[in-house]
């Protein structure tokens, strides 16, 4: 399970909705035999790239030729012929192992724990890579193949993405490489030239509704409408929402937005003073991050505004009317500064909050 325990792991994850295409694309070129030993998985963050990925490691880790979706032996022989995709039973030994992070030719690379501090580094390090590479002088235990997922690339420092890129330059044989990244220009050239690209896109709508429905089948309609369209193709972004109580927290900001012109300095206040107490800001941030994309991206467009909960779209369109688009775009840039400075050298969290609200305020006014 997550680190939550309230929905699966990637490593543990049977369900890949949304991603045919890309799924299709790596058994295509599994049957072909011309599998490249390096893959660059990208798309937003909490899409389904390391679900994917470790939905891929389970089906070649498993013979694949399609015998694992049988609950027989590992050979299959009842089975009529190849699976069309890559599922593989959840009471299969391969599957349990992996969930378990008990296989031994499968290795994640990841931010490790710090020995000094026993927290969890910022950055993938040069060891966490170095150790993959001393495993991978031994030879294949079960499958004769084995896999190295690095989740994410994008957390690898210099050190750690030369040792990578020396890995690719190089690679053992019969390994595949699976690197997971959320904004790939940030990699070396070099990297991204080594892996065969496949992105996945957000998740449409009805995908986002099915997941949530799966695993928040709690959740009334509208909450589940509501964080399916939040979440912006992401399923982790809005189960994380949900998780934080980001639902109320995204209907309390939309209430003191509505009152830009006539501003709740009470209200204000009192959301300072919830973000300071809690661990919070992060989704304040995302949450109206994404708010003013939307009022700026709607009014660039000259289209209403977009409605996730009641009156919201109305408001966009009046707020898109106060001032002109060079006006927003100015506000957005100074809220952004405000936004992402607090996070970076732990400001006041209240007192950046206030800040926001009257920064936005002072244009909604003009």
């Amino acid at each position: 399970m997550s680190d939550d325990d309230e929905w699966p792991a990637p490593r543990a994850n049977p369900h890949l909705i949304g991603h045919e295409a890309a799924e299709a694309t790596l058994l295509e070129a599994w049957k072909s035999g011309r599998f490249p030993h390096a893959w660059l998985l990208t798309g937003p963050l909490g899409v389904g790239k390391a679900t994917l990925a470790f939905r891929f490691a389970r089906y070649m880790l498993a013979g694949g030729d399609g015998e694992a979706t049988a609950s027989g032996g590992l050979f299959g022989d009842d089975l009529p012929g190849p699976a069309p995709d890559l599922t593989v039973n959840e009471d299969h030994p391969v599957f349990r192992r992996i969930a378990s992070e008990g296989h031994a030719d499968l290795t994640t690379v990841q931010r490790s724990i710090n020995p000094d501090t026993k927290k969890l580094r910022r950055d993938i390090v040069v060891a966490d890579v170095r150790a993959v590479g001393r495993s991978l002088q031994f030879t294949p235990g079960e499958a004769g193949w084995r896999i190295v997922i690095v989740d994410s690339a994008d957390e690898m420092n210099p050190s750690a993405a030369n040792a990578i890129l020396k890995m690719l330059e190089e690679p053992p044989a019969r390994t595949v490489f699976f690197l997971l990244s959320h904004a790939p220009g940030r990699l070396l050239p070099t990297i991204r030239s080594r892996c065969r690209r496949l992105r996945l896109d957000p998740l449409g709508y009805d995908a986002m509704a099915e997941l949530l429905t799966r695993y928040r089948p709690e959740l009334n309609d509208d909450d589940r409408a509501v964080l399916a369209a939040l979440g912006e193709g992401s399923i982790g972004a809005a189960l994380r929402l949900d998780q934080s109580g980001g639902l109320a927290l995204y209907r309390d900001i939309v209430g003191l937005l509505g009152r830009l012109q006539n501003l709740d300095v009470a209200g204000v206040h009192a959301l300072g003073d919830k973000l300071a107490q809690g661990d919070g800001f992060a989704t304040f941030t995302w949450l109206l991050s994404g708010w003013m994309s939307r009022l700026i991206g709607g009014a660039a467009r000259g289209r209403t505004g977009v409605e996730h909960v009641p009156g919201e779209g109305a408001l966009m369109t009046t707020l898109a009317g106060t001032a002109n688009l060079a006006q927003w775009m100015e506000v957005w840039d100074k809220v952004s500064h405000m936004l992402t400075r607090a996070d970076r050298v732990n400001l006041d969290v209240k007192q950046v909050v206030v800040g926001v609200f009257l920064a936005l305020q002072a244009v909604a006014a003009s």
